[in-house]
């Protein structure tokens, strides 16, 4: 049988069409805008990819982080269309200063400041006087001599040049309690190559005397004396980045070098610069680092510093008379450019400041501001206070009960721990620690 054909008739009705054509255009014209703004937006941020992140940072200080792992999407059944392989795991939020340890804070008091601004510099401390040497000024400008500070009445003072062939930054140095062995460095601003030069220092003199070349250049090598003879380990090579292995030694006593070469000894499990190389109770320490830093970019004539990738550590390794590298625990997180940041106070060795590893967003150095304690009774770290700011290569030193440090590079603001003004600030804490060993 046939259905019959039902016929809808519907009244046309002008002002509604009208209406809704109006509307669509309406749509169409904020969706270009919209369009435009994003557009005009992304190329902004390529034009000054250095300055957004920073603006970013200071604008919201939480950073939302998409947490996509492979190991998500690999767990989906191998059918799974692509889409539904892209799996989006919850965000979580990282903190613009995310680096920062929890901490206590510390009566810090301001002091004399350094006769100069110092980055980069080397530093001895004999009794009450800290020696503290070159460094640079700024990237353009290196010092070429020695600045004394005073710990018995907090004065700077005494002030003598150090030899031209000398480097400028990045010493390996130690001293037995009067004469300082100084070794290898970068002579020169931005990103010289290194020198192998190594020279001794008689602090009561103040006479300088030539020591054997190390047998290959080295830049910022980790340096102690131990057991007789002057260690030197690690370090970067010729082209400021590449980590050195090498370890050599030389027999010195009373400022004379006993032997005409560099004897090599057992080869340090993690090569690369800027760590902390403390000797106590006849045991050696290198503590922290990291692999690579700026090289000079290729053709310039002034060795211009350009980027390259570092990776930050806190390893530790001992070497005792067995002369077997032991692996002690890290840090409590990467921390490198501390050569001449530390001290020993009753059985532990302490760091002020340092550089961690870079913000994973910005992909920027970021400073450390916490002062860290290692018990060598216990061989455990522990945080123990906070710098007024975060800063690397800082310059130690302790006298009396109390901890100081000099010099560096400080950050941009409590709340951005990107490296900015190089200073000669000195400050001091009370700090007393127990002998206990448990």
């Amino acid at each position: 049988m046939a259905m019959p054909k039902i016929t809808h008739h519907h009244k046309h009705n002008p002002s509604l069409t009208l209406l809704l054509s109006f509307s669509c255009i309406g749509l169409l014209c904020v969706a270009l805008l919209f369009d435009f703004l994003l557009a005009a937006s992304s190329s902004s941020a390529s034009l000054f990819p250095s300055l957004s992140p920073l603006w970013t940072l200071r604008r919201q200080q939480l950073i939302l982080l998409p947490n996509v792992t492979s190991s998500n999407a690999s767990a989906l059944p191998p059918e799974a269309s692509a889409e539904s392989r892209t799996v989006r795991a919850p965000d979580r939020l990282l903190s613009a200063t995310f680096s920062d340890l929890p901490a206590p804070q510390l009566p810090w008091e301001p002091m004399p400041p350094a006769p100069v601004p110092r980055l980069d510099g080397a530093a001895i401390q004999i009794d009450n006087l800290l020696y503290v040497f070159a460094g640079y000024g700024t990237i353009d400008y290196v010092h070429s001599h020695v600045d004394v500070f005073n710990f018995s009445d907090n004065t700077w003072g005494g002030r003598f040049s150090t030899p031209k062939e000398m480097g400028n930054s990045h010493l390996g140095m130690a001293t037995d309690g009067r004469y300082v062995y100084i070794v290898a460095g970068q002579p020169g601003p931005q990103c010289r190559p290194p020198t192998s030069r190594s020279f001794v220092l008689d602090t009561v003199t103040k006479r300088w005397d030539d020591m054997p070349n190390l047998p290959d250049p080295r830049y910022a090598p980790a340096t102690q004396l131990w057991r007789g003879r002057l260690h030197v380990m690690g370090g970067s090579g010729t082209n400021r980045h590449t980590p050195g292995l090498e370890h050599w030694s030389i027999a010195v006593k009373d400022g004379k070098v006993l032997e005409k070469d560099w004897r090599s000894e057992v080869p340090i499990p993690r090569g690369g610069p800027h760590r902390a190389c403390v000797v106590v109770d006849d045991k050696l320490y290198v503590i922290g680092g990291q692999e690579g830093d700026f090289m000079a970019k290729p053709g310039s004539p002034i060795f211009k510093c350009s980027r390259r990738n570092e990776v930050v550590y806190g390893d530790v390794y001992m070497l005792d008379q067995g002369m077997k590298w032991k692996s002690l625990p890290p840090m409590p997180k990467p921390n490198s450019h501390i050569e001449f940041s530390w001290v020993v106070v009753n059985n532990s060795i302490i760091i002020t400041g340092g550089t961690t590893e870079k913000h994973p967003v910005t992909k920027r150095m970021l400073l450390v501001g916490e002062v860290f304690q290692f018990n060598l009774g216990t061989q455990k770290w522990t945080v123990i206070g906070k710098l007024p700011y975060r800063i690397k290569t800082t310059i130690a030193g302790y006298y009396d009960g109390w901890l100081y440090f000099t010099s560096g590079q400080k950050d941009r603001g409590a709340d951005n721990p990107q490296p900015k003004k190089v200073v000669g600030d000195m400050w001091r804490t009370r700090l007393r620690l127990s002998s206990s060993s448990s």
